[in-house]
């Protein structure tokens, strides 16, 4: 299936490139540019906001880093479904040359001008220059320029985007129409969502610019946005203005009076929790670990399909009463706690076999009630689960009938990303458990197996922000809200991949999730946390050099 979506991705791009490519082609020597001045206005993203720029699918958010210069710029965080194409429509002058430029930085990224020219470029690390010349038509007075990413291969960023060439000016003086029937559509703490009808105009709308009070702070193509970073429990009052091509503006719309809900907007919830296996790699005594590391919570793996729909540790152990329970009991015994993990790469999965949403919450309810459960994690991967979209939707779907059913308890979905965030099924993933209103408390990715490479904190933090742009753009939330929803679940030492994560890098790693205050930290495994340098990628130990229960001690340093 990931195959399948692939090809198609790049049929598509392909096409793209073809009609780029046929754009330059027909090119003729360009008159020389007059009065030659940057007629964008915010090109380089300086005033904090999106304005007068608008992103499709309101993808578009400033960020402070990466930059290209300044300190400031955009990130367009591109989904499976949408390019997060972010454009700005200027006047210009009639059969004049223009020369457009900017700096871009990941995977597929484009600049052009709305039917005429564009360029790209593949996967540049840091910040690439891109530039491409066009010539205005003998009655053209107005041209959309824009940027945008490629479907599902990250987030990208663009800084200092130049049109050179003499500023327009054109007869039209008309306004467009006030919106009307603004109304809020939804609030959480740290944002409202607002929808409006589309207004007219002589020539046709191109903006509509949001305002709170009277300051402007979003600008979009459609007409529906939602305004991020607001604070709880506070009132604000919105408009909406619309604005065409050569910069007319209509008054205002009706005005709504919105209160954000009360809270920090975050889940509340912070674990420390590596995963422990009992079926394998040796099992090391918990107390013993507990103690020597300060230690408090383990991710218990794996809660199979015993057959039937019926909750068993690896399909074969007993749900209670077997050595599982036992390490439980010492965990608690101790002061700590477990989660249990549902799932994982292989075996029989309770998503992929119980028959129904409500069959398998069932299932997850009777693991739910043997240990009293403060939190549950389902680590969705392969086909069978993770790239499957009617298992993913029957996961989410029970998931929020035992959260529903257990108040407090907290659920967790752990999945597989890319170095720079969530791939095609991840981005699905997260789409559905906003659709479906499952109420997720955490979305952990599993940043390693992806052919990092040598960089693994980089990579680890350039997912993780792709995750974070990913909820950002999904669920309306500001940066603080949707870093409080996230978790990393890494592996110690080396990975099937031979990707290399010391000790140094996990405290990098650890360092970095406590400064962003995410919810949760946990790797793969405490069974493997024991050195054998050179012994290569094994069940019970690292593979590296390291002190015994080093990535543990570790770990137990997250607090977020």
């Amino acid at each position: 299936m990931r195959t399948t979506f692939l090809r198609r991705s790049r049929r598509r791009l392909l096409a793209l490139l073809g009609t780029a490519a046929l754009a330059l082609a027909g090119a003729v020597a360009l008159p020389g540019t007059a009065q030659a001045a940057n007629v964008l206005t915010n090109p380089g993203f300086e005033s904090g906001a999106l304005s007068p720029w608008s992103c499709s699918g309101n993808l578009g958010s400033i960020v402070s880093s990466p930059v290209h210069g300044g300190s400031k710029a955009l990130a367009g965080a591109v989904s499976s479904s949408d390019i997060a194409k972010c454009s700005q429509t200027v006047p210009v002058q009639p059969n004049t040359a223009y020369a457009l430029s900017g700096w871009v930085r990941g995977s597929y990224v484009y600049l052009g001008v709305d039917g005429g020219a564009s360029t790209w470029v593949s996967s540049p690390s840091a910040y690439s220059r891109l530039s491409v010349s066009f010539t205005t038509g003998a009655a053209q007075t107005s041209a959309t320029i824009y940027v945008h990413g490629w479907y599902a291969q990250g987030t990208y960023q663009a800084d200092d985007i130049s049109l050179d060439g003499p500023g327009g000016g054109g007869s039209d003086t008309q306004a467009p129409s006030a919106p009307t029937g603004l109304t809020s559509t939804g609030k959480t703490s740290s944002s409202v969502s607002l929808s409006w009808n589309a207004s007219t105009d002589n020539v046709g709308v191109t903006a509509y610019d949001v305002y709170s009070g009277s300051a402007q702070v979003l600008s979009v193509s459609g007409t529906s946005a939602t305004v991020s970073g607001l604070s709880p429990s506070t009132g604000y009052t919105f408009t909406v203005r619309a604005r065409d091509a050569a910069g007319n503006t209509s008054g205002a719309s009706n005005s709504v009076s919105v209160t954000t809900n009360a809270g920090s907007g975050g889940t509340g919830f912070k674990q420390a929790a590596p995963y422990l296996y009992e079926g394998w790699g040796d099992p090391p005594n918990v107390s013993t670990v507990m103690s020597s590391t300060g230690i408090k919570w383990f991710t218990m793996a794996f809660v199979l399909d015993g057959g039937g729909c019926n909750p068993m540790w690896d399909s074969s152990r007993p749900l209670t009463g077997g050595v599982d329970q036992s390490a439980i009991n010492q965990i608690r015994s101790a002061g700590g706690d477990i989660v249990p993990s549902f799932g994982g790469w292989s075996g029989s999965k309770l998503g992929a076999n119980c028959s129904s949403a409500s069959a398998l919450a069932a299932a997850l309810q009777k693991v739910i009630d043997a240990y009293s459960l403060k939190a549950i994690d389902m680590d969705i991967e392969n086909t069978d689960e993770f790239e499957n979209e009617a298992v993913q939707a029957r996961i989410l779907t029970a998931l929020k009938t035992v959260k529903a059913n257990n108040p407090g308890l907290k659920t967790i979905v752990t999945f597989g990303t890319s170095t720079t965030g969530p791939t095609y099924y991840g981005n699905r993933l997260v789409e559905q458990a906003k659709s479906l209103n499952a109420d997720i408390d955490v979305f952990t990715i599993m940043p390693f197996d992806f052919g990092g490479g040598a960089d693994m904190y980089g990579n680890t933090v350039n997912a993780t922000e792709g995750l974070k742009n990913k909820l950002k753009s999904t669920f309306g939330w500001d940066d603080a809200t949707a870093y409080a929803h996230i978790g990393i679940s890494g592996m110690n030492g080396l990975s099937d991949q031979q990707e290399n994560t010391t000790p140094a890098i996990w405290t990098q790693i650890r360092d970095w999730a406590n400064s962003h205050h995410i919810a949760r930290l946990a790797y793969w495994s405490v069974n493997r946390d024991r050195p054998c340098p050179g012994g290569g990628v094994t069940s019970n130990c690292s593979g590296i050099s390291q002190s015994t229960w080093q990535f543990t001690s570790i770990t137990a340093g997250f607090t977020g």
